[in-house]
């Protein structure tokens, strides 16, 4: 992950994510508030095991990038010549990656016929989460000052994506911790981003000086930056859905009109059939 392209991995998957999650989590809404047994509301376990799968394959993914790379480990942890430990850094990406997979893995045994309970899925997400943020807490001790406030920025949001993800084991289907943990997620996503653009800049751009004190007042307020715009992002899901469902109900209602008219019309015709008949 000492690249641009090794936070930029981790960040599109996040990004994905937490975008997938708002647009999931409102769509939920509106199905438990318009008809708890409306198709859209039955398909939502075919997603949440569509989902766990692209979890289990995110976690594949980031693994073997991790350990394959030019300079990666591949799998060794140890070398004897020198006596030292092969590249950590890497090890302790795959392990992050790892429990995200295991996550997803719980996701699939949840929503497939096996039926974990439910609550067992948001239990391991939530231990993802909290590895993440255990691993990156001790992982840039000794390391330049506005490289590790870059990644102590991203405590607030694993932590608080583990708070939540916790709560909502109690708190089944609760709409407004969904979207505050999808909104979490997209923090990490856009936040994996800046990092690497500050520790690596990307197309020659000049590096940043590391140990500048106006760099990481700036660093500060560009992650509140990122949230509001993450909030911003939110929000414009949310009323696209919105239409979206509005659209798809006054679409639906025509249709309903529509058949109600020519089931009238067909009782019509026949009750002029019928009396034709009789006439005769």
């Amino acid at each position: 992950m000492a690249s641009f392209q090794g936070h930029a991995l981790p960040g599109t998957f996040f990004l994905l994510f937490g975008l997938w999650w708002t647009v999931k989590c409102v769509l939920k809404h509106y199905s438990r508030k318009l008809n708890k047994n409306n198709h859209l509301h039955r398909s939502f376990d075919k997603l949440e095991f569509i989902e766990g799968i692209l979890k289990v394959a995110s976690g594949i993914i980031g693994i073997l990038a991790e350990q394959f790379v030019s300079d990666g480990p591949h799998l060794y942890l140890y070398t004897r010549e020198p006596w030292s430990w092969v590249h950590l850094m890497n090890w302790q990406h795959c392990t992050m990656y790892l429990f995200f997979g295991l996550s997803g893995a719980v996701d699939v045994l949840t929503y497939c016929p096996v039926r974990l309970p439910l609550g067992f899925d948001r239990l391991m997400l939530a231990i993802a989460f909290f590895v993440e943020g255990f691993l990156f807490y001790f992982h840039v001790h000794k390391r330049p000052m506005l490289d590790q406030l870059t990644h102590s920025l991203l405590l607030p949001a694993i932590f608080g994506g583990c708070a939540t993800t916790v709560l909502e084991i109690f708190l089944q289907d609760n709409f407004i911790l969904e979207l505050f943990r999808a909104s979490l997620a997209i923090l990490q996503g856009t936040w994996f981003w800046q990092i690497g653009s500050v520790l690596y800049p990307p197309f020659g751009r000049p590096d940043w000086d590391l140990e500048d004190h106006d760099n990481m007042m700036f660093v500060i307020m560009c992650y509140c930056w990122h949230y509001a715009i993450d909030i911003l992002i939110v929000a414009i899901i949310y009323i696209l859905v919105h239409c979206f469902i509005q659209r798809r109900r006054a679409s639906s209602g025509l249709t309903e009109i529509k058949l109600d008219l020519q089931k009238e019309k067909a009782k019509e015709d026949c009750a002029s059939l019928l009396k034709a008949i009789y006439e005769e």
